[in-house]
């Protein structure tokens, strides 16, 4: 069941209306049986395989808190920790492994039938799974005491709004509020609701709009060349931004309709002046889970500087494994984490650093370089791309009459894509200073409403089709 799709409205409305006629004390339970139909609706042993998860790390963060001494604190954990850690590396290595052994065989003599099984990756399987391993290693730690209440704990790991694609939420701050009584408070819904249809209009009319273009050359790179893979790694790099940062503003103002407030996820990164800044605005659920239960492992920077450079390459080498085991990830992640390690060499702690202008252009294009990696299908692609981004640009006149036959969009469709960006920009520019949502609330009537009535016709004009694309961070 995905945000945008029809099915997901008629779930959300009726849940809705019934959470807020069912009892407090039973709306725990309620909102857990909504959970999990909605992940079943996906396939049945999704559910499976999240109650299996939840079943052993509730039990496993009991058996922490009974520990008596270290080293049964230490079995404890690891018996959480390194069933989840194996599976997620099973599930992100299995399908490449069987491609590479497809290939081998039906490139040589064998008689044998190629392999064709496919592993099939449970949606927001590395969301949960870090949740819940950050769950255990809070309570290993003392920061939390281990949730006694089953339904409470799964619920903490199982809530839809935020089960397939975060934000990646904290116990100390989730399960308070499912315990607390949560009365209807309409600024809490109407908040809820706008938030929702900023998300949809981020994915419906900016990340779908982008794919059609960015999929057509990045999914056949060898017909391409010169500025139109310059302007497709660009749109790329809105593409994926509007589409995880929809999904994230979706997922928040769904649960600010049940009272529930789940963290930020993103905070315009693309105003970012570094490197570091642009990690401190993107995906913060998840960039913070890497720093708190990976880099501070490894000593952070409490050790000299070389350590401190190694721990910073290999909390980012991690973070592109999660994202897969492909080889285009792990340069994409390690590339970040020597772009980090140059500014910690060159900014190193407690230097105060001066912001110049022409470091948010610099950081952006850093990060549009990366996203090459990221969004090319194979290694041998992001070369093809780097290679022939300036192909033919000695000819100026060529090189934009060639961009302008690859890409092959109207000017209305231009102009849109243009417009749509400038919304984006504003509104986020807007945000680094204010609430844009609460500040549009305070407005007077004839002024919020048009632009309500505008986002929602606009929303409504791109999803006539009626076909729900999935969200790019599903299959991570």
């Amino acid at each position: 069941m995905l945000f945008n799709s029809v099915s997901f409205g008629i779930f959300l409305i009726i849940v809705f209306l019934l959470y807020y006629i069912v009892p407090h004390k039973y709306r725990w339970g309620f909102l857990l049986i909504a959970s999990y139909a909605f992940y079943m609706n996906l396939h049945l042993w999704y559910g499976i395989l999240l109650f299996l998860t939840t079943l052993l790390t509730y039990s496993l963060a009991l058996s922490l808190e009974k520990a008596e001494t270290p080293k049964q604190k230490q079995k404890s954990l690891l018996l959480g920790i390194v069933p989840l850690v194996a599976i997620l590396f099973f599930f992100k290595t299995a399908n490449p492994i069987i491609t590479q052994l497809n290939d081998w065989i039906s490139a040589g003599r064998l008689t044998m039938q190629p392999i064709t099984l496919t592993i099939l990756l449970p949606a927001g399987v590395s969301f949960y799974f870090f949740q819940s391993m950050g769950y255990l290693i809070d309570v290993y730690n003392g920061k939390i005491k281990a949730e006694k209440h089953f339904g409470y704990y799964a619920l903490f790991v199982s809530f839809f709004p935020q089960l397939l694609a975060g934000p990646i939420g904290r116990a100390d701050s989730l399960l308070p509020q499912y315990k607390k009584e949560r009365p209807f408070v309409y600024d809490n819904v109407t908040y809820g609701l706008k938030l929702m249809a900023w998300g949809y209009f981020k994915k419906l009319v900016i990340a779908d709009v982008f794919a059609v273009t960015v999929d057509k050359l990045f999914n056949n790179v060898e017909g391409y060349v010169g500025l139109a893979f310059i302007i497709a790694t660009l749109m790329f790099a809105i593409e994926i931004y509007c589409d995880f940062s929809g999904y994230s503003d979706i997922a928040i103002g769904c649960a600010r309709l049940f009272g529930i407030e789940l963290m930020t996820n993103f905070k315009s990164p693309y105003y970012s002046f570094s490197i570091r800044e642009f990690w401190s605005r993107w995906h913060i659920s998840l960039s913070t889970w890497f720093r708190d239960y990976v880099y501070i492992p490894l000593g952070g920077n409490r050790v000299p500087k070389w350590r401190h450079c190694l721990n910073l390459f290999l909390t980012f080498l991690v973070s592109g494994f999660w994202h897969g085991s492909s080889l285009t990830y792990l340069i994409w992640g390690g590339l970040h984490g020597i772009l980090q390690i140059i500014e910690t060499l060159l900014f190193p702690k407690g230097k105060e650093r001066k912001k110049h202008f022409w470091q948010l252009p610099v950081t952006f294009i850093l990060v549009c370089f990366t996203w090459i990696f990221f969004r090319a299908n194979t290694f041998k692609d992001a070369l093809w791309v780097i290679s022939h981004l300036f192909w033919d640009a000695s000819n100026p006149a060529n090189y934009l009459k060639t961009a302008t036959i690859c890409l092959n969009l109207s000017p209305l469709a231009g102009i849109g894509m243009c417009l749509s960006v400038l919304v984006l920009s504003i509104y986020d520019y807007i945000s680094l200073k204010c609430d844009v949502i609460n500040e549009l609330s305070k407005q007077k009537c004839f002024v919020r409403w048009p632009v309500y009535v505008l986002l929602l016709v606009v929303i409504a004009l791109f999803s006539e089709k009626g076909v729900a694309t999935e969200f790019i961070y599903f299959q991570f």
